[in-house]
């Protein structure tokens, strides 16, 4: 024994620490390590602080001496109990001539012999000395020292098996563990590497709550990490592909620098010849990239224009060699990554404005994708039922989605024959809601993300193919087919359950835009059934289902702000179907109707008002405030509206009288008179003429307050020679 440690045993002495702090309770046993047990019986024996720590010291060095099993370390343990460690881990005076770590180095190690057992390792003893852990693996002193060293190899082993328990990722997070792990690996002192495989191991468990506790510390790791990847010339490069995927914060923006050097390494790497196994990884941080940043982190101009083109198109000729190949073994992980680049290819080849390609390269790369999907397609005619719940059927079907909702033109005889089950799977997920959000989540852990998906990871298949289906119920062929398989039904079912989520009662304000979109793309869908297949509207039970619920709606939704484009949806809609089941009960003058035809004149009313404008002593037309900064997506609605309206008039008879108490037709009347009719275009004077001559032919009283509302001058200066006619007779 070193004359520092019998000096060490002699400072706790001092310090108070009594032997009865031990509990011995070992006895020698055959086939027992004769040196361990020799220890052990030292230990039992020693009358005072300074036998008791040598006898610890003597124990200590036999357990790194050899492999000791799960009941020897626990007969240790048994012997030493927890109040000893905890002295020499918190004793702050070590004996003259000795370093100040000694007295810790010892209390560490017996923790880590005890946390080999994970029983212990859970231990509220052994969480309550996380942040003292914490703060040895950040501590300054000589590297070169064997004792600190040893210290924290033991550090890391305590909280390395304290991460391996069910609950020991949330007490090392809440210990301050993240930030003394970045710190540790920042600093690149002896065991920054193990600083590093516990950061991953903890991020990969819970990602959310490390950055939530540490995010510049993590910051600031990825800082580190990304520009040894941009400086990276060997093997190690390949690795670090491999670790920062987890490094991306989940909510927070990468930083620019990050994202710059980041960029910079892939470039070099997808640039050069390789195998799989240095591509995949390359592409599948590219596709983590894309997932949290779209196309932000590629440079504008020729460089990121190439890089981007290249992105696309290895991940095309991924998709078809793993797909194409009947047999072959998919690796889903990359398949998936693949996935994500080729949504990046879609958005940047349909984007109008800022695009990083220029036009040449669009027409390429849809070409190439174009294939790719083709090898998607194929992949899915051969899905059974049986596999029809794995997560990579479901990245599949949204990748198809997401190239449906912008091309339908192409692959459409492929696609048609793929319709029946994609209508199918839909529908099976559609009534198992909950293991569609799972398979979301599965599909995300895949190859995109850690953990949780982002919000453009929708969690349910319907939602993915509701824009491709869109286009595609514009279309003879693919529209009966998408009816003969129960579509519609399917739409109508899937529309009043999302309907549920944004009606009373529920928080509206947590849930995703995703929601609203959807709804207001089945009410396009619906928009093309009513237009191109009415009779399926008249004789399919689930529209009268669908327009009652649009007609208790309506009233509460344009009251509501900021949705005033989905109550133009559901308005227009109401109206259409309207005029098709106008012979139905429900809108015979029921509350209900009554109620739905004065929101929809309110949204239809509200649309323009009289503006002043300087210089001038007349007013013009002009759009009003909330349906200004909408207008481009709203006005194809709000025309269709008004031209639905018009039709409705004549079918009801009591619309018209309900109308005139609304004071619609005379204060529009009052509207066209107030401006110049220069400011009113020829739509809006053909729109707003088709509405007032049906409320005068309809009824007299109609008839009479237009006149006393100067109706037959406002028509000449407007040349409505319909509505000019009308006003004139009895």
């Amino acid at each position: 024994m070193s004359c520092c440690d019998l000096a060490a045993a002699g400072q706790l002495g001092k310090t108070g620490i009594m032997a009865s702090d031990c509990e011995p309770a070992l006895n020698q046993a055959e086939g027992r390590n004769p040196t361990l047990e020799r220890y052990l019986g030292a230990l039992r024996e020693a009358k005072n602080d300074s036998e008791q720590f040598a006898a610890l010291l003597l124990v200590t060095k036999a357990v790194k001496a050899g492999d000791i099993d799960a009941k020897t370390r626990r007969r240790i343990f048994d012997a030493v109990g927890f109040t000893f460690p905890n002295r020499l881990l918190t004793t702050k005076e070590a004996p003259d001539g000795c370093p100040d770590h000694v007295l810790r180095a010892l209390g560490v190690a017996l923790l880590a012999c005890f946390c080999s057992d994970p029983e212990l390792a859970a231990h509220p003893q052994v969480l309550n000395k996380i942040p003292i852990l914490g703060t040895f693996l950040t501590a300054r002193g000589d590297p070169d020292d064997a004792a600190r060293r040893s210290m924290i190899d033991d550090t890391y082993q305590c909280l390395t098996a304290v991460a391996g328990t069910p609950r020991g990722p949330r007490h090392l997070i809440a210990g301050g563990t993240v930030s003394a792990l970045c710190q540790a690996y920042l600093g690149h002192g002896y065991g920054f590497d193990q600083a590093l495989a516990l950061l991953v191991g903890l991020l990969a468990a819970a990602e959310t709550q490390c950055w939530k506790e540490a995010e510049p510390d993590l910051l600031a790791v990825l800082r580190g990490l990304s520009e040894d990847f941009q400086k990276a010339e060997d093997a190690s490069k390949f690795e670090l592909c491999q670790l920062l995927p987890l490094f991306l914060p989940p909510t927070t923006t990468v930083p620019s620098e990050c994202l710059r050097d980041l960029q910079a390494g892939l470039a070099r790497i997808l640039g050069s010849k390789l195998s799989s196994w240095q591509r995949n990884p390359a592409l599948k941080l590219a596709a983590r990239l894309a997932h949290a940043c779209g196309s932000t982190w590629i440079p504008a101009g020729s460089s990121g224009s190439k890089f981007l083109a290249l992105l696309v198109n290895l991940a095309c000729v991924e998709v078809r060699l793993a797909l194409e190949e009947t047999g072959s073994e998919v690796k889903e992980d990359v398949v998936t990554a693949c996935y994500a680049l080729m949504e990046l290819g879609i958005q940047e080849c349909t984007r109008c404005e800022g695009s990083l390609l220029k036009e040449p390269q669009k027409v390429q790369l849809v070409s190439i994708m174009k294939e790719a999907i083709g090898a998607v397609i194929h992949y899915l005619q051969q899905v059974g039922p049986e596999k029809q719940k794995e997560p990579f059927v479901f990245a599949s079907v949204r990748i198809l989605g997401a190239w449906l909702a912008e091309e339908t033109s192409s692959l459409r005889k492929e696609v048609c024959q793929l319709l029946p089950f994609l209508v199918r799977y839909a529908k099976t997920l559609y009534e198992e809601a909950e293991e569609a959000n799972d398979l979301s989540q599965q599909v995300a852990n895949l190859a995109i993300s850690p953990t949780t998906p982002g919000p453009s990871w929708p969690g349910d298949a319907l939602r993915l193919l509701l824009p491709g289906w869109c286009h595609l119920t514009v279309e003879d062929g693919p529209r009966e087919i998408l009816i003969k398989e129960g579509a519609p039904s399917l739409l109508c079912k899937y529309f009043l359950q999302q309907w549920e989520l944004t009606s009373p009662g529920h928080d509206t304000s947590v849930l995703p835009d995703s929601v609203e979109i959807g709804l207001q793309t089945c009410c396009h869908i619906f928009l093309n059934l009513v237009v191109t297949a009415p009779g399926l509207i008249k004789r399919d039970a689930c529209f009268t289902s669908l327009m009652n619920t649009l007609m208790t709606s309506l009233p509460a939704l344009v009251q509501q702000q900021g949705r005033l484009l989905l109550a133009a949806n559901v308005a227009t809609l109401g109206l259409l179907m309207a005029r098709l089941l106008s012979s139905s009960p429900a809108l015979q003058g029921t509350p209900a109707s009554r109620g739905f035809f004065a929101a929809a004149i309110l949204f239809l009313s509200q649309s323009h008002v009289a503006r002043a404008t300087p210089g001038s002593d007349q007013a013009v037309l002009a759009l009003s405030p909330d349906y200004e900064g909408i207008w481009a997506d709203l006005q194809e609605l709000w025309f269709l509206g008004m031209q639905a309206f018009t039709g409705c008039v004549p079918l009801l008879p009591w619309l018209a009288p309900a109308a005139l108490r609304s004071r619609w037709p005379q204060e529009l009347l009052q509207l066209l008179g107030g401006v110049s009719p220069t400011s009113v275009k020829p739509e809006m004077v053909a729109a707003y003429q088709g509405v007032l001559v049906e409320l005068a032919r309809a009824n007299r009283l109609c008839r009479e307050a237009m006149r006393l509302q100067a109706g037959e001058e406002t028509a000449s200066h407007y040349r409505m020679a319909a509505l000019e006619q009308c006003l004139s007779e009895p």
